[in-house]
């Protein structure tokens, strides 16, 4: 898992499953904060509505496959098939460098 080039995210796989994590707080604030006045604070359940509508929308072929368990200071997307998880993490991470993209994403998200 080395080769995956997702920094600041990791990707961790464990014996009894694999995970997708971030700890929110530095990478790409500035995407939450044009929505702060709506109650998005870029904790770890904003990340999580921002990589529903990405996987809806983008990968809707991995939905039944990836869950997500966000805290308040961590996102993390989780799935028991390496590879989907994979797929999903490239992917995800792809999009959030696209200014344009992850913005566009991110208008569609809903507070949870």
């Amino acid at each position: 898992m080395d080769d995956l080039k997702i920094e600041p995210f990791k990707l961790i796989s464990y014996d009894s499953g694999n995970s997708f994590l971030l700890t929110v707080g530095e990478y790409k604030t500035e995407i939450f904060e044009k929505r702060e006045d709506e109650g998005f604070e870029g904790n770890g359940y904003d990340w999580a509505s921002l990589a529903k509508v990405f996987l809806d929308e983008k990968l809707p072929d991995l939905k039944d496959k990836i869950g997500f368990d966000p805290e308040g200071s961590m996102f993390c997307a989780y799935c028991n098939d390496l590879n989907a998880l994979k797929e999903f993490a490239i992917g995800f991470y792809n999009a959030c460098e696209n200014k344009d993209l992850i913005e566009d994403l991110f208008s569609r998200a809903e507070l949870d």
